[in-house]
């Protein structure tokens, strides 16, 4: 069930991009101004790279740096469909890095996460290049983009720049017994005695930012307890927080009613806390 899921879940982004695309152009602010390739860094000789999408008309100094991971693979064509999700941001005046990290199946969860924690520490030193304040950048993302968003916002604490404001749409947030051997899911090909440092569960404490779930209750790929317990984590914490459920709504990306829901969640925890 997991594998035809995922594949479901993969194949449900290819359609996204090919019956959507007119949407997608026009759903680009006709002022927004988009940067593509921008290096924050580099790994084995080559460049980490993402896409600055910025609203010139009506910037309101906020960003959002969004997560293109789904299953911890990342790339243009994923880039395509999340734009679904994260241009409603621009056309209301956010700032969106889409932060595309090094893909499986060739890099696994703990160096996708060392990635994006390079790129959000690169967005914040540069934020104001981009008429961004650094304080106020938030971190969103679907599915494996969600775990990553999570891991930004509650295991940086020692780190110059954190995210003010996170939300995670159907995360997996305890990869305890999910690593090992995995054909299906490279990227989790790694020690099971690691699963703790790139678990969110584990790191919610005092002081972290405002957080959102968003999980659909038949989600048959990442279980919406994933979601439930890292709810609990939360409030045992007295971290700001918020929990949506989608009835009825499977892994992948919302459509329909529910997709305007998820939509509207995004954008009103972020007109909220950033």
């Amino acid at each position: 069930m997991f594998t035809n899921a995922f594949s479901s879940f993969l194949k449900s982004l290819s359609l996204v991009v090919t019956l959507l695309g007119l949407t997608l152009t026009l759903s680009v602010p006709v002022q927004a101004e988009t940067t593509r390739n921008v290096v924050y860094g580099q790994k084995d000789g080559l460049a980490m790279v993402m896409d600055v999408y910025q609203p010139e008309a009506n910037a309101n100094g906020a960003a959002v740096a969004y997560m293109i991971s789904g299953g911890w693979m990342s790339s243009p064509m994923m880039q395509r469909a999340y734009e679904t999700m994260f241009m409603p941001l621009v056309d209301a005046g956010y700032t969106v890095f889409a932060v595309r990290h090094g893909s499986s199946p060739r890099y696994n969860v703990l160096e996708a996460w060392s990635d994006v924690s390079t790129a959000f520490q690169y967005i914040g030193n540069n934020a104001g290049a981009y008429g961004v304040d650094p304080a106020r950048i938030g971190v969103s993302g679907i599915s494996a983009g969600g775990h990553l968003s999570l891991m930004l916002g509650l295991s940086t604490d020692d780190q110059p720049h954190r995210p003010a404001a996170v939300v995670a749409y159907m995360p997996p947030t305890n990869l305890r017994g999910m690593t090992g051997p995995n054909d299906n899911f490279p990227a989790l090909n790694f020690s099971d005695e690691l699963a703790p440092t790139v678990s969110p569960v584990d790191f919610a404490s005092a002081g972290d930012p405002p957080v959102l779930l968003v999980h659909g209750d038949a989600d048959d790929l990442v279980n919406i307890s994933h979601s439930e317990n890292m709810y609990s984590a939360l409030q045992s914490a007295d971290i700001v927080s918020d929990f949506v459920v989608i009835e009825g709504a499977g892994h992948g990306l919302f459509t329909d009613a529910d997709g305007v829901t998820a939509a509207n969640a995004l954008k009103g925890w972020f007109d909220q806390h950033l």
